[in-house]
């Protein structure tokens, strides 16, 4: 390849390309700015990219700073210093944005102190810069992994001055403690699942602002957290208490009973399943069979509505699939066996990131 015909002329133009996505917002004092502006403009055009009202260009970015990076490894000696300056900024956007969309290593959800060091990172290979930078205030969170439970980490991203930036975050966490919680209770983690997608949504077509979805996702955190409240207000364990939301998912369930009637329903049903799983009972149908008889006997015993068996019954077997997919996981590996505490979810997403990573 001629370098100076074809790799530079390509630089330039994807250069060009990227300053045109980023028309509208001023970065220009990031060539001579301290370290401080520098981060600063880095959070500010991450957060113009992430911009709900233009969502093709967050993808678009990624590409087109993917491909000037790709053409400034191969003329990087031939390029301008200022050029060199453009583009690495270009760059700590792009692997900003990646980090904060889609997490670090394996897609887990990354601790203020990694956001930091990212960014001083990207400046310090590419700018020569000296200084620390702290982008977000990580003292509070003392380098801990984001926590849906923690209201300082919570307060400190709804305080951001950067609103797109603290959205994705936000949203990037909740789905993160929704998919743990997924391996321990299939209609909660379906509820939440739907809820964050809707008000997403919303948010991405321009019907809420990003201070109303900010609030809104506060919200929703506040009611996961609640969860574990209601089982311990319930006298349930969390093992029973998956049980009982996916016994009382059909809405006039609870007009039929006393809640203490439920609660002796779906400890006793615990109680059976537990004696009757096997690790591989989803997987025969004789045995899948056996255990939607005895749980239509039990819920005749209580009396539960015919005409919601069906569904109660559907609803209960993919919870103790989940229950039984958990055990089998627990047998292979500690990693899951662990008990609630007040830490919630947050105790599994630990534990979670220890997984070997495929």
């Amino acid at each position: 390849m001629d370098i100076a015909k074809e790799a530079y002329p390509k630089f330039q133009e994807k250069l060009q390309v990227c300053k045109d996505l980023l028309h509208g917002f001023d970065f220009s004092d990031f060539i001579n700015g301290s370290p401080l502006v520098k981060a600063r403009l880095i959070s500010g055009g991450v957060n113009f990219v992430l911009d709900p009202h233009e969502p093709e260009r967050v993808d678009l970015f990624l590409k087109e700073a993917l491909l000037l990076k790709q053409a400034h490894s191969l003329c990087s000696s031939m390029t301008l210093e200022r050029e060199r300056a453009e583009a690495a900024y270009m760059e700590a956007i792009r692997s900003t944005v990646i980090k904060i969309k889609h997490g670090g290593d394996g897609g887990r959800t990354l601790s203020l102190n990694e956001i930091n060091a990212q960014i001083n990172e990207l400046l310090k290979a590419a700018i020569q810069c000296n200084g620390v930078i702290s982008l977000f205030d990580s003292s509070k969170a003392k380098g801990e992994i984001f926590s849906l439970f923690d209201p300082k980490v919570l307060d400190e991203i709804s305080k951001m001055k950067e609103k797109n930036i603290a959205v994705e975050m936000l949203k990037k966490l909740m789905l993160d403690q929704v998919s743990v919680y997924k391996s321990t209770n299939v209609v909660q983690s379906e509820k939440f699942s739907e809820k964050i997608t809707k008000l997403m949504n919303s948010y991405y077509n321009g019907l809420i602002t990003n201070e109303e979805v900010i609030k809104e996702l506060l919200k929703t955190a506040e009611e996961i957290k609640n969860l574990y409240k209601n089982g311990e207000k319930l006298g349930l364990s969390q093992e029973e208490l998956a049980f009982y939301d996916a016994l009382t998912k059909p809405e006039n369930i609870k007009d039929f009973y006393e809640n203490d009637e439920l609660v002796a329903l779906t400890k006793e049903l615990t109680e059976q399943l537990r004696k009757n799983r096997t690790i591989d009972w989803q997987k025969k149908e004789t045995a899948r069979a056996s255990m939607r008889k005895m749980v239509k006997r039990l819920l005749k015993k209580y009396k539960y509505p015919p005409e919601d068996y069906d569904f109660a019954i559907s609803t209960v077997i993919s919870q103790c699939e989940l229950w039984t997919d958990k055990s089998e996981i627990s047998q292979q590996s500690n990693v899951l066996a662990y008990p609630m505490n007040n830490d919630g979810l947050q105790a599994v997403a630990d534990r979670t990131n220890q997984f070997p990573k495929h």
